[in-house]
């Protein structure tokens, strides 16, 4: 019984330090989706901090070119999302008024990839990455929807 116990509490504590090692290795930790913030920090070679601003500046562009309710899928299928969203830099009004899916496209986010000192050309770089994501946590038409929002 004592042997059956030391092995438990012995498993688990590996457990945790792994865990914790993998936490420590993206630097997202203290993001609102530490899961996607890692990736995309990683993908864009950025910040922890500048990816999870970049991150919520797209889902935000979304949500200004989605349907309330296909924005709900979307944003359904990220946690922490409201904290993302939060984490991006205000956006030009003037860019963020172009008309839907405009000729604008990404250029929408310029202003606050550019106030994350990110070039604004990550922005195509980054989408990938979150409609990877998106798909996987909340299925592929759900991913279909962030993409085409998105062009």
């Amino acid at each position: 019984m004592k042997r059956s116990m030391l092995a438990l509490v012995a498993g688990l504590a590996v457990a945790v330090l792994a865990a914790g090692v993998r936490a420590q290795g993206t630097g997202a930790e203290g993001t609102a989706n530490p899961q996607l913030v890692g990736d995309l920090a990683k993908q864009l070679n950025t910040t922890p901090k500048q990816a999870e601003g970049a991150a919520g500046a797209l889902f935000g562009l979304a949500k200004s070119r989605l349907k309330p309710e296909d924005w709900t899928k979307v944003a359904g299928a990220v946690p922490g999302m409201d904290g993302l969203l939060a984490a991006a830099p205000a956006m030009d009004p003037a860019s963020a008024l172009s008309g839907g899916k405009s000729a604008a496209g990404l250029g929408a986010v310029a202003g606050a990839f550019t106030k994350l000192n990110l070039s604004p050309s990550l922005a195509s770089k980054a989408v990938p990455v979150l409609t990877q994501f998106v798909s996987k946590s909340g299925g592929a038409d759900v991913g279909k929807l962030l993409a085409g929002a998105l062009k």
